[in-house]
C-alpha cells in the first residue's frame, strides 16, 4: 500500500470513528511496645515523621563502616562507628533507626578505650523499624555499634550465582532509599541528617565491591576493599554492591562497571554520558562529586535507576541498542544536583527531588536529542500522569503534604511527584523566561549546596528571587495552587508532539481499515512512538487485532520493556493467549516494577489470570527484590475477580525464569515507589 492511499485511509477511517463515537511485616516480643511514632514539630514542617532520630539534640558527622560479607548467611556484619555533633547540652542519648538488625554491643570511646554503653531496642514497628536508644552520659565524641542483618533486610539483595548474567559468581546490591538503609546500617535514617563516610568490607577473594563512594576503576579485586565518601549524603544514597564486575571507562571522569557480559553494550549504550555532564554544568553549575560512574545490575533491580553519588544503580533493561531510553541516564544524573546536591528533607517533600529532576533531566534531553524527542518525552509522562490522579485523592494529587500528614514513605513518590512537579517548573521557566529561570535554578542549587530542606524553604527562596524579582510574572495564588492543590492547574503549559501527530493518524488508519501502518511509515519510529501507538490503543482488541499486530510487529517476546508493559496488559484484557509463555518469561525474569506491575494489575482482574499471577510470583520471588515482592503480594492480596471470570490460560512451557522457590522468602513490605508503575517516563 503507497503512502498516500494509506493516508486518505486513514484520515477516513478518522471520520468514521468520530461519527459512531459521535452516536452513541515478624512481630514484637510480646513484652516489648514499638517505639510511639516521631512526633510533628510545631513549626514549619522541618522534621521527618519517618525517623525516630533526633538530629537536633546529636547529629551523625561522619560514620566509619567495618563490614564483612556473608554470601552463604546472605547477611553484612560489622561496626559502625559514629563521629557525632552533640548540638543540645542537656541532651545524653543517640537515638537511631533500625529494621531486623540483631545488635551485639554499643560501646563509647573515652580517655580509657572503648567501654560498654546502655542501650534499648524497641519493638517492631511494621513501617518504621525499630527505635534503638543508646545512653551517652559522657557525651562521647565516639559510639561504636556492632550488628549483624538479617538475611530478609528490605534494604539488600542477595542472588545466587544462577540468577546472574554469568552464571558464576552470587551478587548482592542494596536500594536504601526511601528508608531502607536502616536495614543495613543502624542509622539516623532520615535526610535531614548529612553525613561523610568511609567503608572497610571483605568478601570473597572472587567478588568485586563498589560503594556510593571514591570507587578506583582499576582497583584489585581481591576480597578487601577500602572507601570513603568526602562530600556529605543523606542516609538513603549511600550503597553497596558486591559482584562478578568489571570496568570500562567512558571518559576521564565516567565509565560503566557491568558484569563482563553486559559492560560493551552497556558502554556502546551509554556513550553520550560525557555529553550529559557537560550539558548539566553548563546549565546549571558545575558537576561536585569528582566522577560519574553508572552501575548495571541484574534484572532483579526494582527500579529503573537509583542516583547514588557516584555510582548510579541502573536497569539493565535499558540497554535495547539505540539510546532510545538512556533519558534514564539523564534522571540520574540530573539527581547530581536535584536531590543528592539540594535534598528534600523528608519523603513528604519528595517533589524537590523528583520534579526538579525531572525536569533537568528534560532539559538534558533537549539539549542533546532535540526539541521533539524532548516533547514526546513530556506528552508520555503527562498522559501516564492524568490516568494516575484519576485514581486518586485530592490529598495524594498535591505537590506538597501539609505538615501533620503520615504517609508511607515509598509512596510518597507518585506521579504526581515526578510529572507534576516538572509540570510546574515548566510553567515558571514559561513565565518567567527560560534565562531567568536557568539563573535561578542555577541560584538555587549554589545556595542550598549539601543541604536537606523542606518544601517551605523553597518556597520562601522563591518568593524572593523569583515572584519579588519579577513582579506580575507569576502570583503567589498561582504559585501554591500547584503546590497544594489537586489536579493540573488551567494555566499549565501544553506539549504537542508533530510526531504523535503522525502517530495518532496511523493508529486510527488502522483501527478504521485493518491496514496496519506500512513500514515506509513506522521503520522510523523510535520507542516513544510506539509507546504512544499502543497508549492510544482501546482497552482491548480483537483476537485477530492483536495477531496482526503481533505478525507485523513482533510485540510479544520483544526485549524492550517500554514495549512489553504496555502490550502484555492489553494482550491479557483481551484474552490474547498466545502471548502468556512470553509473559511468563516476562515477568519471571524482570523485577523491575514500572515494568511488570501493569501486567500483574491486568492478570489478577480475572480469577483465571490471578492464578497465573500467583504461579508466575512463586515461580519468580526468588529473584524478586523485596520490594517487588511485597508489591505483587499487594496487588494479588487485593484482588477481587470476578467469579468464574477469565479466559482459560495455558501453561508457561516457554518461560525459562528462575525455578519455583519456597514461599517463605522475604516478609511482605510497603511498596515502594522510587520508579514509578506510572506509564511514563521511558527514562524510568
Amino acid at each position: 500500500m503507497t503512502l498516500s492511499r494509506f493516508l486518505r485511509l486513514a484520515a477516513l477511517a478518522a471520520l468514521v470513528l468520530l461519527a459512531v463515537a459521535a452516536c452513541k511485616r515478624e512481630p514484637a516480643p510480646a513484652d516489648v511496645a514499638p517505639a510511639p511514632k516521631p512526633q510533628a514539630a510545631a513549626d514549619s514542617g522541618d522534621y521527618d515523621e519517618h525517623s525516630y532520630a533526633e538530629p537536633d539534640k546529636v547529629a551523625i558527622d561522619d560514620l566509619a563502616l567495618d563490614l564483612a560479607l556473608d554470601f552463604d548467611a546472605r547477611t553484612i556484619s560489622g561496626t559502625a562507628t559514629y563521629t557525632l555533633d552533640w548540638r543540645d547540652d542537656a541532651a545524653t542519648g543517640l537515638v537511631l533507626d533500625t529494621r531486623d538488625l540483631a545488635i551485639e554491643r554499643v560501646e563509647g570511646e573515652g580517655a580509657g578505650g572503648w567501654q560498654p554503653l546502655e542501650y534499648a531496642l524497641a519493638g517492631r514497628d511494621d513501617l518504621l523499624g525499630s527505635k534503638l536508644t543508646i545512653q551517652v552520659p559522657e557525651r562521647n565524641a565516639r559510639v561504636r555499634v556492632a550488628y549483624r542483618t538479617s538475611p530478609s533486610a528490605s534494604g539488600l539483595q542477595w542472588l545466587d550465582a544462577s540468577m546472574t548474567e554469568g552464571k558464576s559468581t552470587p551478587f548482592m546490591f542494596s536500594q536504601s532509599q526511601a528508608i531502607h538503609a536502616r536495614s543495613w546500617v543502624p542509622l539516623q535514617d532520615t535526610p535531614r541528617v548529612r553525613y561523610t563516610y568511609s567503608a572497610h568490607v571483605t568478601a570473597p577473594a572472587d567478588v568485586m565491591v563498589l560503594m556510593s563512594a571514591d570507587n578506583d576503576p582499576a582497583a584489585a579485586r581481591d576480597g578487601d576493599y577500602s572507601f570513603r565518601m568526602p562530600q556529605r549524603i543523606p542516609s538513603y544514597l549511600m550503597a553497596i554492591a558486591a559482584g562478578d564486575l568489571v570496568f570500562r571507562p567512558i571518559s576521564a571522569r565516567s565509565g560503566v562497571w557491568a558484569e563482563p557480559g553486559t559492560v560493551d553494550r552497556a558502554v556502546a549504550e551509554f556513550e553520550d554520558t560525557e555529553r550529559m555532564i557537560t550539558t548539566a554544568e553548563s546549565l546549571y553549575g558545575p558537576y561536585r562529586w569528582e566522577r560519574y560512574d553508572i552501575l548495571v545490575l541484574p534484572p532483579s533491580f526494582p527500579y529503573g535507576g537509583m542516583e547514588n553519588p557516584r555510582l548510579t544503580f541502573a536497569t539493565p533493561t535499558v540497554i535495547v541498542g539505540d539510546k532510545s531510553l538512556v533519558a534514564l541516564v539523564a534522571h540520574e544524573l540530573a539527581h547530581s544536583w536535584s536531590g543528592n546536591l539540594v535534598t528534600n528533607s523528608s519523603a513528604k517533600d519528595g517533589w524537590l527531588n523528583e520534579g526538579f529532576t525531572s525536569y533537568v533531566e528534560n532539559r538534558i534531553i533537549e539539549a542533546l536529542y532535540g526539541k521533539e524527542r524532548a516533547d514526546m518525552e513530556y506528552v508520555i509522562s503527562r498522559n501516564g500522569l492524568k490516568a494516575e490522579i484519576s485514581g486518586m485523592s485530592p490529598e495524594e494529587q498535591a505537590l506538597a503534604v501539609r505538615p501533620g500528614v503520615v504517609k508511607d514513605p515509598d509512596a510518597s513518590l507518585s506521579a504526581v511527584s515526578y510529572d507534576k512537579g516538572a509540570w510546574f517548573l515548566q510553567f515558571l521557566e514559561e513565565r518567567f523566561g527560560r534565562a531567568e529561570f536557568d539563573a535561578f535554578l542555577r541560584g538555587y542549587f549554589d545556595h542550598f549546596a549539601f543541604q536537606s530542606i523542606p518544601t517551605s524553604r523553597f518556597v520562601d527562596y522563591a518568593q524572593e528571587h523569583l515572584l519579588d524579582r519579577y513582579p506580575g510574572k507569576v502570583s503567589r495564588e498561582e504559585f501554591e495552587q500547584w503546590l497544594y492543590e489537586p489536579g493540573i492547574p488551567a494555566t499549565a503549559p501544553q506539549v504537542l508532539s508533530r510526531n504523535f501527530g503522525v502517530v495518532d493518524s496511523a493508529r486510527l488508519g488502522w483501527l478504521g481499515s485493518g491496514e496496519v501502518p506500512p513500514p515506509v511509515i513506522t521503520d522510523a519510529w523510535s520507542t516513544q512512538e510506539w509507546v504512544h501507538f499502543l497508549e492510544g490503543m482501546p482497552p482491548t482488541l480483537s483476537i485477530e487485532q492483536l495477531s496482526q499486530l503481533d505478525t507485523a510487529y513482533g510485540f510479544t517476546g520483544t526485549p524492550n520493556g517500554e514495549l512489553a508493559q504496555r502490550w502484555y496488559p492489553l494482550a491479557v484484557r483481551s484474552g490474547y493467549v498466545q502471548a502468556y509463555p512470553a509473559i511468563a518469561d516476562f515477568v519471571r525474569t524482570i523485577g523491575r516494577r514500572k515494568l511488570i506491575m501493569p501486567t500483574y494489575q491486568a492478570l489478577v482482574a480475572t480469577e483465571a489470570g490471578l492464578q497465573f499471577a500467583k504461579e508466575q510470583l512463586e515461580a519468580a520471588r526468588a529473584g524478586y527484590h523485596p520490594i517487588t515482592t511485597a508489591s505483587v503480594e499487594r496487588v494479588i492480596a487485593e484482588a477481587r475477580p470476578a467469579p468464574g471470570s477469565g479466559t482459560p490460560v495455558p501453561p508457561p512451557a516457554a518461560a525459562t525464569g528462575p525455578a519455583p522457590a519456597a514461599v517463605d522468602a522475604e516478609p511482605a513490605m510497603p511498596a515502594a515507589d522510587g520508579d514509578p508503575t506510572r506509564p511514563a517516563p521511558t527514562g524510568g
